[in-house]
C-alpha cells in the first residue's frame, strides 16, 4: 500500500491510567493522520444512525460503535475539536482535515467511535439501526438488511 499521510507512522497515543494492561482491540485516525487512536477494551457492534444531525454531520448514515471512554488512547489530542451538537451531545473531529471521529453524549462514560475511521481489520458488525421512523431518516434509500429497526435512539 502507497503511503499516505494516513498510513505514515503515526505519533504515539497518549497514555491513559491503567489501559495499558488491556490488549488492543482497535485502532484508528483521521484521514490527514494528525489524530490517532487506540482501543483497548471491547467494542459494541455497529449502529447506523439515520437522524437529521447525523446525515448532514457525515454527508450520509452515521455508523458508530462504542467503548468505555477510559479504553481510548487519543495522541494528537490537541488536533480534535469538539462542536456542541445538541443540549446532550457532542461530535469530535480533526481541526485539521474535518475527519468526523467521535461522539458522545454530554457528561457519559462511553465514546462513539466513527466506524470508517478504524484501521481494518475491525471485526465489527452492524447489529441495528436508530432514528429509523419517517420522519428521520433520509428519503433517498431504503434500510432492507432485515437487522434490528429504532424509531428513535436506544436511550
Amino acid at each position: 500500500m502507497p503511503r499516505t499521510k494516513s498510513t505514515a507512522k503515526r505519533k504515539q497515543p497518549t497514555k491513559v491510567a491503567g489501559a495499558r494492561t488491556k490488549k488492543v482491540t482497535a485502532k484508528g485516525g483521521c484521514l490527514c493522520g494528525a489524530v490517532h487512536y487506540v482501543v483497548r477494551g471491547p467494542m459494541r457492534g455497529v449502529v447506523n444512525c439515520h437522524c437529521g444531525q447525523c446525515r448532514k454531520w457525515h454527508g450520509n448514515v452515521a455508523t458508530y460503535t462504542s467503548v468505555k471512554t477510559a479504553d481510548v488512547e487519543i495522541a494528537g489530542k490537541e488536533n480534535v475539536k469538539w462542536f456542541r451538537s445538541s443540549d446532550s451531545a457532542r461530535r469530535g473531529f480533526c481541526r485539521k482535515c474535518g475527519s468526523s471521529l467521535f461522539w458522545q453524549w454530554v457528561g457519559g462514560e462511553t465514546l462513539g467511535i466513527a466506524a470508517g475511521g478504524l484501521d481494518r481489520p475491525t471485526g465489527l458488525k452492524t447489529i441495528r439501526h436508530i432514528y429509523t421512523a419517517k420522519m428521520h431518516r433520509g428519503d433517498y434509500y431504503r434500510i432492507a438488511d432485515g437487522l434490528e429497526r429504532l424509531p428513535g435512539t436506544m436511550r
